[in-house]
């Protein structure tokens, strides 16, 4: 149940602001700049968020707690980054991201609302696509 972020040891607490800072870096050039990106430019981690993809590999001793754990913070950092550039972008709504989702997603919510909603929550799902990729689960001896 340990975390290797980055071939480093890493506690669970830290991960949410570990994955943030990589998919929000923003270290590309030219065509592969990102000009909404807040983080440190840094051109040994990622270029872009669209290029951004977090591996996960477990191994088979792994619990399913710890597992859980680590999916459900690799989502919450897209969503704080995805609740960052909605409220920049629509400050006017008065809501979140994850807030429009949840709206947008509600079979009550009107269809002019919903309407509304989708290319807001789109461009943003966009600038931060959740991209995490699973690797097969090590066999532990």
């Amino acid at each position: 149940d340990q975390l290797l972020v980055e071939e480093k040891l890493a506690d669970i607490e830290d991960l949410r602001s570990l994955a943030i800072s990589f998919l929000d870096n923003g270290g590309g050039v030219g065509d592969e700049a990102c000009e909404y990106c807040q983080g440190e430019r840094n051109e040994s981690s990622s270029d872009n968020p669209d290029k951004a993809i977090i591996s996960l590999k477990s191994d088979r001793e792994t619990s399913y707690k710890v597992y859980i754990a680590v999916q459900n913070e690799l989502v919450a950092a897209y969503n704080d980054l995805r609740n960052r550039e909605f409220e920049r972008l629509f400050p006017n709504l008065g809501i979140n991201f994850v807030s429009a989702q949840k709206q947008y997603d509600d079979p009550r919510t009107n269809a002019d609302t919903a309407l509304e909603l989708k290319p807001k929550i789109s461009q943003v799902k966009a600038m931060f696509p959740q991209k995490l990729s699973e690797a097969e689960t090590n066999k532990l001896k």
